[in-house]
């Protein structure tokens, strides 16, 4: 299956209308928050809401996945036992609304360690994930937790492969962790990916100390940032530090055509992703396939004059 183009979409309205605006602007999938991003209040528990929205979308003939971004404020390695308590709440109030709204995964950014020591903060947001997910878990089951690499700002957990690998692994490897990878995120923590053959080697490394079959979406995202700024600056497709060639390379990989793309960009209009960021998207991934079969041919060529160099 090809990369699904997606959006984060506002949300004014309500869920319905979201999808309305998804659906209005072309996008595959789309990625909704179930609650205000940056406040500690819980999603609405009405269970009409989720089903009236998970219907919309199964019927949908645009929007063909839903996931799910948690709110910013949760930090599941704080040591203040206030902050720790609504975490954890929050974490699993935004779960169960995920898998209420038919959403395959609940995006998490780890959290920041304050000081902590690197296995300490892994094992602790290990524990407090586990324990989300069982709590929430319902007649539904309950949708993955998505861990989100980070752009290594201050103390924040999940720079690097290892550090979310490490948090994988202190949760005994629990099936129902996964992992979403934030292009910008990736360029701003300091791994160039400029050239196919850098592409290769991160999409390697992930596959390594992580596993493919957990990384279940991209955030699709440019740079207002040079590469190693550890700062979280996103950037339109193209008009960043990261450019055309790296984001078309990695839209091409052959090993990423499962994984939805989701863009988190201000838009070529101002007002968040829309119609002609999806325009660029799409065009982007079309290039990046082109450029990997025209590669395929040339190594297939040589392959063969080596072989036969007489021919």
């Amino acid at each position: 299956m090809p990369v699904r183009i997606g959006v984060q979409v506002r949300q004014t309205g309500g869920f319905l209308a979201a999808l309305r605006r998804a659906e209005e602007m072309g996008a595959e999938v789309v990625q909704l928050f179930p609650q205000n991003n940056r406040q500690w209040r819980l999603p609405d528990d009405r269970d009409e809401t989720y089903v009236a929205y998970r219907q919309r979308a199964e019927a949908s003939p645009v929007v063909s996945a839903t996931v799910c971004h948690a709110p910013y404020l949760i930090n599941l390695v704080s040591p203040n036992p206030v902050t720790e308590a609504r975490s954890l709440t929050s974490l699993i109030a935004n779960l169960r609304a995920a898998t209420a709204l038919g959403a395959f995964g609940l995006v998490l950014h780890p959290g920041s360690h304050r000081g902590v020591e690197q296995a300490t903060a892994a094992a602790r947001i290990a524990r407090r994930a586990v324990v989300a997910l069982d709590e929430a878990m319902t007649a539904m089951g309950v949708c993955q937790l998505l861990l989100e690499n980070t752009a290594g700002a201050g103390d924040t957990v999940g720079g690097t492969f290892a550090d979310l690998a490490a948090i994988i692994d202190a949760a005994g490897g629990d099936p129902r962790l996964g992992v979403c990878l934030d292009t910008q995120h990736l360029w701003a923590s300091g791994v160039e990916y400029t050239t196919p053959t850098q592409v290769d080697a991160v999409v390697d490394q992930l596959a390594a100390e992580i596993g493919l079959d957990r990384l279940r979406c991209l955030h699709l995202n440019d740079s207002k940032v040079p590469c190693g700024a550890k700062s979280d600056r996103h950037e339109n497709l193209g008009s960043g530090t990261i450019g055309v060639r790296p984001l078309r390379s990695l839209l091409g990989h052959p090993d990423l055509q499962d994984v939805p793309a989701i863009l988190e960009v201000p838009g070529i209009e101002g007002n968040g992703p829309g119609p002609a960021d999806l325009a660029v998207a799409r065009s982007l991934h079309a290039a990046g396939l082109d450029a990997r079969r025209r590669h395929a041919r040339t190594l297939q060529r040589r392959s063969e004059q080596h072989r036969n160099p007489r021919a």
